[in-house]
C-alpha cells in the first residue's frame, strides 16, 4: 500500500518535472515557497500581536501554529520517518537549499493552513487573498521537489483540522479567562 502511494506520489512529481516546469516558475517558486518558513509565520504572528486590533488573531494564530509545530513536525515527522524525494531521487536539481527534516506531513502546508483557517474565521473575507495563497504555497513544496503530492495533502488536512479545533476552543478558552478575571476583580 505504502509503495503504491510512493508510486503515485513520484509520478506526479515526475509529470511536473517534465510538463510544468518553466525558468519564470523556477525562480517564482523558489522565492514565494520561503514565505511559508517557520521564521516568516513567526513574523506574521508577532505582527497580528504588535497590532492591538490583530492582537487576538495574533494570540489564536500562535496558539494553532505552535500546536501545529508540535503535532505536525515534533511527533508526526519524528514516528513516520519519511525520506523526501529529493532525498531519494537525487540526480533532480532543486531550486531551494536542500531540507535536513522529514517529509510527512508538508509542515509549510499545514502552517498556512492552520493561518489562513484562523484568520478567515475572524476575517472572512480574507478567504479571496488567503485560500489561493495557501494553495500556491502547498503546490510550491511538490514542484520544488521537496514533498511528495501525499505530504502535502496530510499538511492540508492535518492544517485544517488544527485550525478548526483551534477556532472551537479558543473562544470558550476566552470566555473562562474573562470569567475569572470578571472573579478576581470582584473579589
Amino acid at each position: 500500500m505504502l509503495s503504491t502511494i510512493q508510486n503515485i506520489d513520484f509520478y506526479i512529481l515526475d509529470f511536473l518535472q517534465t510538463m510544468a516546469r518553466s525558468s519564470f516558475l523556477d525562480q517564482f517558486f523558489a522565492h514565494y515557497t520561503s514565505l511559508g518558513d517557520p521564521v516568516m509565520f513567526i513574523c506574521y504572528a508577532a505582527i497580528l500581536l504588535i497590532i492591538k486590533n490583530t492582537r487576538r488573531d495574533g494570540i489564536m494564530v500562535s496558539c494553532g501554529m505552535l500546536t501545529g509545530l508540535l503535532i505536525g513536525n515534533g511527533i508526526i515527522k519524528h514516528l513516520v520517518h519519511r525520506s523526501r524525494p529529493c532525498w531519494l531521487r537525487p540526480e533532480v536539481q532543486l531550486l531551494i537549499k536542500n531540507p535536513s527534516d522529514y517529509s510527512f506531513p508538508s509542515g509549510h502546508t499545514m502552517t498556512i493552513t492552520i493561518f489562513s483557517i484562523i484568520l478567515i474565521y475572524n476575517h472572512p473575507k480574507l478567504a479571496y487573498g488567503l485560500i489561493p495563497a495557501a494553495l500556491l504555497l502547498a503546490y510550491s513544496r511538490m514542484y520544488l521537489y521537496v514533498h511528495f503530492p501525499s505530504d502535502v495533502l496530510a499538511g492540508l488536512l492535518l492544517g485544517g483540522l488544527i485550525g478548526c479545533a483551534t477556532c472551537y476552543f479558543f473562544p470558550k478558552a476566552e470566555a473562562k479567562w474573562k470569567k475569572r478575571a470578571e472573579k478576581k476583580l470582584a473579589s
